[in-house]
């Protein structure tokens, strides 16, 4: 916190406060005007002076509280004090003086600066004002000793008394002010510190991925994260609080939240909610009372549960990546040392067929060349993982035409097989050059492309390789497929290594297209998109490919480039 704010924050406590005596002045400065106003219709004596002196204070009294209402004075000792404290003691001193006759004594108001000084300033201040006082009252005694008689002893000893009880007055004033003010500064500390952890605790809260609720015993929800409202589903409100009872697809939710309240023990338990119209969704719960009921120093309000929800799919999923990876760095080493005897299998077949006259005989060479080449494309892809991490820090970019290669590479891949790689090319960014080796542009477009093309559907338009390079924004390729919408648990782990919703993939394609994209600038990403085609819209997933902009001149590149293990 800065100084100057500290201070201010410091001062706020005293705000009410010296507000509170600048009108306590106001009322005092009326009252004298009064007082005198009574004083002279009773006696019928025209003393003016007095008078005077009371409306000049009051109209400084009323001038001081519109001016400086807004921020008390710095507490230190200065002439910042003298239009308040000082005026105070100079009038009080000059009306005991203009009553020398002794009807009035004026020396019971000198308590109001004194206590102002005790709660707005400093201790010096505070000791230096009652001094004052006193040195005053010591020389009202001597005054009227000199000119009235009497005995100057208890005069004497009368204001020492009272400017002992004022000094007093003023220490313990100002210590309770000090008290005030560290109290306050605490809390205001405190308030500080409860407001920071509330903005955390929400800001954690809205970006945690497993779902969060916060319920009473009557099955309101008072506090949900969107991952909460996600998994619940259609029916969950984005407007707190709302009730679990009102769906019955939440009825096992709400009855181990009873059975924690019940039982005043944390609860877990692996349930299925079923919305009408949509499969089951398997969630694992867990529950947790903010505190016990009836325990020792536990509070006195009513304890809530705090639910925890866990989609099954998903820690499913990540429980089988994290399996798989580990087997993954196992079978790299094991895929490397089977690929020299399956190249011999493969060359021994291809020999072997050129020899083969009987149909049957060239079917079962075809279903060798088939499988060998299927388990030549696994290994290739368990090798890919170390080939990309060897070869991403050494391949230098070169500036492609971006149209250019994605023509060719659309050309290539679709001649292994025209009757069924089908689709539309749409090359809409013309001149356009991005930064990226060829050969790892060519593998990110053919790993999204068989990708797009195992989910298509039927139509010729099913698949679309498009380009772009919009004034506004980064150039980049898409692929869209008309696919079915992917399963939320599917989307969050696309391009994590060995994650795949088929048996039969290895989960390695859209890792590989993330780290060569890292590699050269570019990002990759998915999203639901619709797209307007001759058949009339049509939602599909896309896989975009965004470049990073550059400034370097157009280089050559060669598309035929290949990875060297």
């Amino acid at each position: 916190m800065p100084l100057a704010t500290a201070h201010a924050a410091s001062r706020q406590p005293f705000q009410r406060l010296w507000k509170t005596f600048l009108t306590a002045r106001v009322m005092v400065a009326l009252a004298l005007v009064l007082l005198q106003l009574l004083t002279m219709a009773l006696s019928q004596a025209s003393e003016l002076a007095p008078l005077g002196i009371s409306l000049g204070y009051l109209l400084a009294t009323v001038l001081l509280r519109i001016v400086a209402a807004g921020v008390p004075p710095a507490p230190q000792p200065g002439i910042h004090w003298l239009p308040s404290i000082g005026l105070d003691i100079a009038l009080i001193a000059l009306q005991q003086l203009l009553h020398q006759s002794g009807s009035m004594n004026f020396t019971a108001l000198f308590g109001l600066p004194i206590l102002m000084a005790g709660v707005l300033g400093t201790l010096t201040l505070a000791l230096g004002t009652t001094a004052g006082v006193t040195l005053l009252l010591l020389a009202w005694s001597w005054w009227l000793g000199e000119h009235g008689g009497g005995d100057a002893a208890q005069r004497y000893l009368q204001a020492a008394l009272t400017g002992t009880g004022y000094f007093l007055v003023a220490y313990l004033v100002h210590q309770l002010a000090s008290r005030l003010t560290s109290e306050q500064q605490m809390a205001q500390r405190s308030r500080m510190d409860a407001r920071t952890q509330r903005a955390v605790s929400a800001l954690v809260m809205q970006h945690l991925a497993d779902g969060v609720l916060v319920l009473d015993r009557q099955g309101q929800v008072h506090l949900a994260n969107p991952a909460a409202l996600l998994l619940l589903g259609p029916d969950a409100k984005t407007t707190l609080p709302f009730m679990l009872a009102h769906a019955q697809a939440w009825k096992p939710l709400m009855e181990l939240a009873q059975s924690s309240f019940a039982q005043a023990q944390p609860q877990h338990a692996d349930v299925n909610i079923l919305h009408e119209g949509q499969s089951p969704m398997g969630l694992r719960i867990r529950t947790w009372l903010t505190h016990t009921p009836g325990a020792a120093g536990a509070m006195d309000e009513e304890p809530l549960c705090v639910m925890f929800v866990h989609d099954l799919r998903e820690m499913e999923a990540r429980l089988r990546t994290e399996k798989l990876a580990s087997m993954g760095r196992m079978s790299a080493a094991v895929a490397h040392e089977i690929r020299n005897p399956l190249a011999a299998i493969a060359q021994a077949n291809e020999l072997l067929a050129e020899d083969l006259s009987d149909p049957g005989h060239k079917r079962l060479s075809h279903m060798i060349a088939q499988n060998a080449d299927r388990l030549v494309r696994i290994t290739e892809d368990v090798l890919d993982i170390a080939r990309v991490q060897h070869q991403i820090g050494y391949t230098p970019s070169s500036m492609l035409a971006l149209d250019a290669t994605a023509a060719q590479v659309w050309r290539d891949w679709q001649a292994h097989d025209p009757a069924r790689r089908q689709g539309r090319l749409l090359l809409h960014a013309g001149a356009a050059q991005v930064e990226f080796d060829a050969e790892h542009l060519r593998r990110v477009l053919v790993n999204l492309l068989d990708n797009a093309l195992r989910y298509k559907g039927q139509q010729a338009d099913s698949l679309l390789l498009s380009t772009r390079a919009p004034a506004d924004g980064p150039i980049g390729l898409q692929v869209w497929s008309d696919g079915a919408p992917l399963d939320k648990s599917v989307e969050r782990h696309l391009f994590e290594p060995f994650f795949s919703s088929e048996s039969r993939s290895s989960g390695l394609g859209l890792y590989i297209c993330r780290q060569l994209c890292q590699r050269h600038g570019a990002t990759i990403g998915y999203q639901r998109s619709t797209r307007m085609l001759d058949r009339g819209a049509v939602a599909g997933n896309a896989f975009t490919v965004s470049f990073r902009s550059t400034t370097r001149p157009a280089e050559t590149g060669s598309l035929f480039d290949t990875i060297v293990v």
